[in-house]
């Protein structure tokens, strides 16, 4: 018998890893809403369903086809990237240390920095994108994680992987990698010896602005696993069948959606490294950017569909050209079909490490020559 064929991931994402409903034939799968199931006569669940919090077949179908994605042993999908962050960090237990980068995604740095130490976890916080403070912040044996967010937000620095995942291990410490921005079309932190992955499935997974969800991907189905399965059961941190639907049909349009958003970015950075009333541009796919090399390196065919951008004037000038897009969408959140611009200074609060001058991009998959007359006509000022 021959062998099947082996499928890219863009082919297993466009067909959901091509699964055909037994019953109806359907190539859509359905949705499963049942909460509860019935016993087999014998008072076993033989069908592996028992009740609708931990069981539900959407969502197993949801995590199957991110699994693949990511080269994944396990994963499990959660209702938010909030939640499924934090059942990681739960999952390590009292008295373990954790070791987070300055940069990072702010509402999950605030949680770090207030929340974590009530559940007896200490987290030091150093520049990840320089291994020799990463691996200097390191306590072995009791350090039992390494977080990174690469490329980062609202800054898009960039970590090194592969070296992050040798010091984390020398150390006894497991590597966790937010890849929300870079999503497994560009990089595949397993691959790279990370041990979990994390994704705010509600950006580029789902990429329709429609959906709360978040993903965790075990390289292996270890303890550390097993006690983040438990602790989504019993703190209800699931994620609705309905959502789990369009998180699959979101994923189906993933390589085409992000690629296009990444070459509007690339071209958009470009342009506006030129702009007058630009100060900066943050992008890993400029060859200036510090992260480049790296960047290079990791992210296999694409620089991702994020970029910031300092604009001459300060935090006055940053809003008023916020104020001026029309095609261009001012909301929070990121990684959609349509193009966001945010001051993300205003979003964080006081305490923000975000420049007031800055203003944050997530380019969409509309027409480039649209998106940039746009902006171009916001930060000159034109009526």
């Amino acid at each position: 018998m021959s062998k099947p064929p082996t499928l890219s991931p863009r082919t297993l994402a466009a067909q959901a890893l091509g699964t055909i409903d037994k019953r109806t034939r359907a190539i859509v799968p359905p949705i499963h809403l049942a909460t509860t199931f019935e016993r087999d006569p014998d008072n076993l669940y033989r069908s592996g369903n028992s009740y609708g919090r931990p069981d539900n077949e959407t969502v197993r179908e949801a995590e199957a086809l991110i699994g693949a994605l990511e080269g994944a042993s396990t994963t499990l999908v959660l209702g938010s990237g909030m939640s499924a962050a934090i059942a990681l960090f739960l999952s390590l237990g009292p008295g373990a240390h954790v070791v987070a980068p300055n940069g990072m995604y702010w509402a999950l740095r605030a949680w770090l920095t207030n929340e974590a130490p009530a559940f007896g976890i200490s987290v030091d916080f150093v520049d990840s994108e320089d291994l020799r403070w990463l691996s200097a912040a390191l306590k072995p044996g009791t350090t039992k994680l390494v977080w990174l967010e690469t490329p980062s937000n609202p800054l898009w620095g960039v970590s090194d992987i592969e070296g992050a995942a040798r010091a984390a291990h020398a150390a006894g410490a497991v590597l966790a990698v937010d890849s929300t921005c870079a999503t497994p079309v560009f990089t595949r932190p397993v691959a790279l010896g990370a041990d979990v992955v994390m994704h705010s499935a509600t950006k580029y997974l789902n990429g329709h602005s429609d959906v709360l969800a978040g993903a965790l991907c075990f390289a292996q189905d270890d303890a550390l696993c097993a006690r983040a399965r438990t602790i989504r059961q019993s703190h209800g941190m699931i994620l609705h069948p309905f959502e789990a639907f369009l998180l699959i049909r979101g994923l189906r349009t993933l390589d085409v959606r992000v690629r296009a958003a990444a070459a509007n970015a690339m071209e958009l950075a470009n342009r506006l490294s030129n702009h007058g009333s630009v100060s900066a541009v943050l992008y890993p796919g400029l060859p200036h950017h510090p992260g480049h090399d790296v960047a290079r390196r990791q992210m296999q065919g694409g620089f991702g569909g994020m970029l910031s951008i300092r604009v001459r004037g300060g935090a006055e000038a940053a809003i008023a050209t916020a104020a001026r897009v029309r095609v261009w969408k001012r909301a929070t959140s990121l990684g959609g079909v349509e193009s966001l611009i945010e001051h993300r200074a205003s979003i964080e609060g006081a305490d923000s490490p975000c420049p007031p001058d800055l203003l944050r991009l997530s380019a969409g998959i509309e027409d480039v020559e649209d998106l940039w007359r746009d902006i171009d006509r916001a930060l000159t000022g034109s009526a």
